[in-house]
């Protein structure tokens, strides 16, 4: 059996005549991500790799660890907490903690979500490391990150405080903000929580710094963050209908900037892509040659429904195909993963979905391997296109 690369063009198939072109998004940021997490879809990337100062949106490592840790068992959310000397020297945001604290680990969790307490956040490291000091603690961030696919993030502390070699990249912070919203789902409402007057000290500190919170467009998280050296940065997340984006902004130059940037950033994701249903489960796109099976083609299909962002704006035709290697070997069973369908559309990444026998195809009895074996031969030793006549 020879293996082949077929590829056949579906061109326009399920969204009409055509698609729209999406507008590319111009931000000053000095990086941004933006993920539509419903579909999987990235709708910006600006330098999205690069290791860059997080600033305090680095925390969010620090609470994704924390969730673990009470999942798990090794922390409760009640659970009160001592303040060591080290986490109480830290300035900057704050609950304002000192050594005579005792912190309900909840507590502590909105300090850090509502309040960015780099004493908060602290404490929490330094109970979760492994040797009970903060840079332990940033040495296990390092490792989970890697775990997680951050490739780009590296950490030496707990809460983002200046410090060599303390960088994460915007599609790092992406993919986090998207295992919190997946993983944990029961504690992600902390994040849209717009006040938490610890004890009631220090009132002028007891607001969210998210500034898209109240702005009625579906936001509910997660982390801003500013440093001199990082600038203003967010990360966000808005849920609109159905869909939900992640988005990543850093490097901006001012807190107005942040804001309004965030903003405008939600805007255009929503307005310039809709989401549609592409395909059924079960629904045959295309057929693939099979070799020795009692059938001579497979229908193809996906394995779940298909839907997919489409930009609204602006015509332009939608390229799409379905690739395999073939003809298959029977005998198939129904659900094998025999193929994709690969759809560019313009404005966006290329989008590469499984696609899946739609039926079983049994192998072939002896009728069906000497027709074949017959076919081999006749190809390999039969007359070929253009050979001399011998009778000439």
């Amino acid at each position: 059996m020879t293996l082949s690369h077929f590829r056949f063009a579906v061109i326009a198939l399920w969204f009409g005549a055509t698609a729209g072109f999406a507008q590319t998004f111009e931000t000053t940021a000095r990086a941004a991500y933006v993920f539509d997490q419903t579909t999987g879809t990235v709708l910006l990337a600006k330098d999205e790799d690069v290791p860059l100062p997080p600033a305090s949106m680095s925390k969010l490592m620090t609470i994704y660890m924390a969730f673990e840790a009470i999942a798990d068992g090794r922390l409760t959310i009640d659970e009160e907490l001592p303040v060591s000397s080290h986490a109480a020297s830290y300035t900057g945001s704050s609950m304002f903690l000192d050594t005579t604290d005792r912190v309900r680990v909840e507590d502590l969790l909105r300090g850090v979500i509502i309040l960015s307490g780099n004493d908060a956040s602290a404490v929490l490291a330094e109970t979760l490391s492994p040797d009970g000091t903060e840079a332990g603690f940033a040495r296990m961030m390092t490792q989970r990150a890697q775990q997680m696919g951050m490739e780009n993030s590296t950490f030496a502390n707990s809460n983002g405080w200046p410090a060599a070699g303390h960088r994460m990249s915007v599609e790092d912070l992406g993919i986090l903000a998207d295992a919190l919203i997946r993983d944990f789902p029961t504690y992600y409402p902390l994040f849209a929580e717009r006040e938490f007057a610890f004890d009631g000290r220090v009132p002028s500190n007891s607001r969210n710094r998210n500034p898209i919170l109240s702005l009625g467009i579906g936001a509910d998280g997660l982390k801003t963050g500013h440093t001199s050296e990082a600038g203003y940065g967010l990360v966000g997340s808005a849920k609109q209908g159905d869909r939900r984006i992640i988005f990543v902004l850093t490097g901006l130059p001012t807190e107005q900037a942040r804001a309004e940037e965030s903003e405008r950033l939600v805007n255009w994701a929503y307005r310039q892509f809709a989401q549609k249903d592409v395909v059924d489960a079960g629904h045959r796109i295309a057929t693939a040659d099979v070799w020795m099976g009692a059938q001579t083609t497979v229908g193809l299909t996906v394995a779940e429904d298909l839907s997919m962002l489409v930009p609204v704006l602006n015509q332009g035709t939608v390229d799409a195909e379905v690739v395999y290697n073939g003809p298959i070997q029977a005998p198939i069973a129904a659900g094998d993963p025999l193929a994709e369908l690969v759809i560019q559309l313009d404005g966006l990444p290329e989008k590469r979905i499984p696609l899946v026998a739609d039926a079983d195809v049994p192998a072939g009895g002896f009728t069906t391997r000497l027709r074949t074996a017959a076919h081999v031969l006749w190809t390999k030793f039969g007359p070929q296109p253009g050979a001399a006549d011998d009778a000439a």
